[in-house]
């Protein structure tokens, strides 16, 4: 397959760090960092509701560029939303202000497997593609464009949860109770997120985030059985198809909020992903320690340090390079930045990482 000509890359230090090559500063890049605490974010949203600004790609470029141009980060990430999936496979999600995700009518029991399709990603998931072409472009090289998914079981929960939960009971009473149907439901998931993934990498994507963000949901035993499984799946079946079509790898980062330090070590040793994110509640001494010094690491600032002085901001910042490490590191925050952060505490993080 011919590949898309894109402007030369000017600054490919996250690709860099993420295949554990030496770099001459760490790369720094912030999760949600398109979004609800820039106010020219919050300007497009007054004028679209929060899939339209998903589903039309200028705008998703748009969005997607802001932080880029106002500071100085070494990556973007598409601006979209991991329940694009669930949309694609027939269930409607809508995005209720002060609530969040909400998926009205939810997946109750295995009956209601028969509602799911099995979409076609290249046609029914294009505009994400098209906004990673499009914003390749825009970028003209400044920094690498990651591309990200959710992963199949975070996926699932919000299937069958019907929207966020501070306990996910309904989608982990299926694990117990419906043992075969999860795994059907979970393979059906999977089938989409490869797809999904491989059409990011055609369209332009230059790292790929795997977000399973309801990791802390899971027991040892679960995550083995539930996450893991699905997570090896996806980075061997999207490598395995870009070789087939003739693309290039790209690098894969696996982001399982919440995950035990168990469920962490098999995931790092299985040397699956090129870089494991972690959470704020990580130690990082603890985790180099134990995952050995193969896999990049990637985190995990609590993102309410934002709310600190500048000062404090950039010595925590420090402080966090010390603990991780220089080399094979990105830095990042240990989840999402929060609505509210002031924009001279992103400036002062950067800024702090980027001394070191």
């Amino acid at each position: 397959m011919a590949q898309i000509e894109f402007p030369p890359l000017k600054n490919d230090l996250i690709l860099k760090a993420a295949k554990g090559e030496p770099v001459e500063r760490i790369p720094i890049w912030i999760m949600r960092q398109a979004g609800r605490y820039l106010p020219e974010f919050q300007e497009i949203r007054s004028k679209h509701d929060f899939f339209s600004v998903c589903q039309t790609p200028a705008l998703a470029s748009e969005v997607t560029l802001q932080p880029i141009k106002r500071f100085d980060l070494d990556a973007s990430i598409i601006f979209s939303d991991i329940l694009v999936i669930p949309q694609a496979m027939g269930l409607t999600v809508e995005m209720v202000p002060g609530t969040g995700p909400v998926l009205p009518q939810p997946i109750k029991d295995p009956s209601d497997l028969v509602r799911l399709v099995q979409p076609n990603v290249e046609k029914d998931l294009k505009y994400v593609g098209d906004a990673i072409t499009l914003t390749r472009h825009k970028l003209e090289g400044k920094v690498p464009l990651i591309g990200f998914t959710g992963a199949a079981w975070t996926l699932m929960s919000y299937m069958i949860q019907g929207g966020g939960s501070s306990t996910m009971t309904k989608a982990r009473q299926w694990l117990y109770k419906y043992p075969e149907e999860s795994h059907k439901l979970l393979q059906m998931i999977t089938d989409v997120i490869i797809d999904y993934l491989v059409m990011q990498v055609k369209a332009g994507a230059q790292l790929l985030q795997v977000f399973e963000s309801h990791a802390d949901f899971l027991s040892d035993e679960l995550f083995d059985n539930y996450s893991f499984k699905y997570l090896k799946e996806i980075s061997e079946k999207v490598r395995q198809r870009l070789k087939e079509e003739n693309i290039p790898e790209v690098p894969m980062i696996a982001f399982p909020k919440g995950a035990t330090m168990n469920s962490l070590e098999i995931l790092a040793k299985s040397k699956t992903y090129e870089v494991l994110g972690l959470d704020w509640t990580v130690n990082p001494i603890e985790a180099r320690k134990r995952f050995g010094s193969d896999i990049v690491l990637q985190g995990n600032l609590d993102p309410c340090a934002l709310y600190a002085s500048e000062e404090e901001i950039i010595n925590r910042s420090r402080n966090m390079v010390k603990m991780f490490d220089k080399t094979r590191y990105i830095a990042n925050l240990g989840h999402g930045i929060q609505p509210d952060t002031p924009i001279a505490s992103v400036t002062a993080l950067i800024k702090g990482i980027h001394s070191v």
